[in-house]
C-alpha cells in the first residue's frame, strides 16, 4: 500500500476538509479526492461522509484511523533508522499557551537553532483540550501544558519548571496606589481581563472572584496576553498573568503588581503521545524544553 494514500486519510480526518489537507500537503484538492477514492477502492470501505460541512470519519474511518498512524510511525522509524549520517533533523510542532510562547520558547528556539540548525520547529499557540487533542491527532508532536493536575489516558506529561503569576493593574489603579492588600471581596468588584476559558490559572480565578457572595466581579476573556496586558494598562481592570510576560511593563512602570491573595505558581508540563514514536529531532526538542525551561 502506497503510504502517501494514509498520509492523506490522517491529514483529511484531522483537518476535516479536503481543502484544508491539501493546503497543509501542499497539494491539489483534486489529488487529495484521489487519493482518498484509492485508498477506499484498495481497503473495499467507505471512510468519510462527505458532507457540505466538510469530510466526517465513518464508523470504519474512526477504527482504522489508529492503525494508519502506527503504520506511518513504523515508517517513520524506518526511514530513521535508514539515516546513515545520523543527522537530527526535521519539522517539530510544538503546541503552548500563548503565554509561553510569547515569554519562554524564543529562547529555546533560538538555543536550539545554534546547536541543531536542521530543527524546524513550529508554535503552536493553544490551551489544554486543543493541545491534548493534537497530541491525539498528530498535529502536533509535543505540547507544553500550564496545569496543577492532568490525568489522559493516552498522554505522557512530566514537570518542567513552574511559572510565578502576577496580579496587575495600572499604576494609577487604586488597589496599586495603596500599601494594603486587597481583599477577594474587594476583588469581586473589578474588572478583570483573563485569557479564555481553559487556562488554568484565568480559569480558578474566575472561579474564586465568581463564589465571592455579593460579588459583581466584570470578567473579559482574551486568547491573546497582549490584548489582556494592553487593556489593563490603559487602566481599564487588574489581570493575572505569568510574571514573565509583564516583568518588562513591570520594569517600565507600564504596570504595577496589586497587593491581595496568594496565587500558587503553576506548573509547566511537558506532555507527549503515549503510544505514537517520537523522532529524533522530537526528542532533541523535548530535552531542549526541559533543559531550559527548568532553569
Amino acid at each position: 500500500m502506497d503510504t502517501r494514500l494514509l498520509t492523506t486519510f490522517t491529514t483529511l480526518a484531522r483537518t476535516g476538509g479536503f481543502t484544508a489537507a491539501a493546503a497543509e500537503l501542499h497539494l491539489a484538492q483534486s489529488t487529495v479526492t484521489v487519493h482518498i477514492r484509492t485508498l477506499e477502492r484498495d481497503l473495499g470501505v467507505r471512510l468519510f461522509d462527505r458532507l457540505p460541512t466538510g469530510a466526517l470519519l465513518t464508523d470504519t474511518g474512526r477504527r482504522l484511523l489508529e492503525r494508519a498512524e502506527e503504520v506511518l510511525d513504523a515508517e517513520a522509524r524506518l526511514r530513521a533508522g535508514c539515516d546513515a549520517t545520523g543527522a537530527v533533523a526535521g519539522r517539530v510542532v510544538v503546541g503552548s499557551p500563548e503565554s509561553l510562547c510569547a515569554s519562554r520558547l524564543p529562547g529555546v528556539i533560538a538555543a536550539l537553532r545554534t546547536s541543531h540548525p536542521e530543527v524546524d520547529v513550529h508554535l503552536y499557540a493553544a490551551g489544554t483540550a486543543a493541545c491534548v487533542e493534537g497530541l491525539r491527532s498528530g498535529r502536533l508532536d509535543l505540547a507544553l501544558l500550564l496545569e496543577e493536575e492532568t490525568e489522559f489516558p493516552d498522554v505522557t506529561v512530566e514537570p518542567v519548571a513552574r511559572e510565578p503569576l502576577a496580579l496587575v493593574a495600572a499604576p494609577q489603579h487604586p488597589l496599586a496606589a495603596r500599601s494594603r492588600a486587597a481583599t477577594w471581596a474587594e476583588l469581586a468588584e473589578e474588572s478583570f481581563f483573563l485569557l479564555e476559558e481553559g487556562c488554568s490559572y484565568s480559569d480558578a480565578l474566575a472561579r474564586r472572584l465568581l463564589d465571592v457572595p455579593g460579588g459583581r466581579p466584570r470578567l473579559t476573556r482574551f486568547g491573546s496576553v497582549d490584548a489582556a496586558r494592553n487593556c489593563v494598562a490603559a487602566g481599564l481592570g487588574l489581570t493575572l498573568l505569568p510574571l514573565t510576560t509583564v516583568r518588562e511593563e513591570l520594569d517600565r512602570g507600564r504596570l504595577a503588581r496589586v497587593g491581595g491573595p496568594r496565587f500558587p505558581d503553576v506548573a509547566v508540563r511537558l506532555a507527549r503521545h503515549r503510544r505514537r514514536w517520537a523522532a529524533p529531532a522530537a526528542r532533541e526538542v523535548a530535552q531542549a524544553l526541559v533543559r531550559y525551561l527548568g532553569n
